[in-house]
């Protein structure tokens, strides 16, 4: 079943609506419970995600957004003290550059 599909069908299960007939559930139907109702919707925005190719959270490095340790920090500093690229210290660390910079930055050693 392709994407596109089955975000039709979970959406209109997600309105209380039979995606078959077209008619509104019941107000005693499964569908109709609140809980139901919030999980189809997660499960409609998970769709809508795969369907426009949003991949984010599986392109991110496994270390992006976690804490820092002090370790982490003192390796950080020293790599970047002895001139390797942010690339390398990305990959090594496996955060983002981004997140470098923004650590960088704390310690002074980036501007702003």
């Amino acid at each position: 079943m392709e994407h596109a599909q089955a975000l039709t069908i979970v959406g209109s299960l997600a309105n209380g609506v039979d995606p078959a007939s077209g008619e509104v559930f019941a107000a005693d139907s499964p569908c109709q419970r609140a809980d139901t109702v919030r999980a189809l919707f997660a499960a409609t925005q998970a769709l809508e995600r795969a369907e426009s190719g949003e991949r984010r959270p599986q392109q991110l490095p496994p270390k992006a957004g976690a804490p820092w340790t002090e370790d982490e920090e003192r390796r950080l500093l020293a790599s970047f003290g002895a001139g390797r690229g942010l690339v390398e210290i990305a990959r090594a660390h496996e955060r983002t550059q981004a997140g470098l910079r923004a650590r960088l930055v704390k310690y002074a050693r980036l501007a702003a």
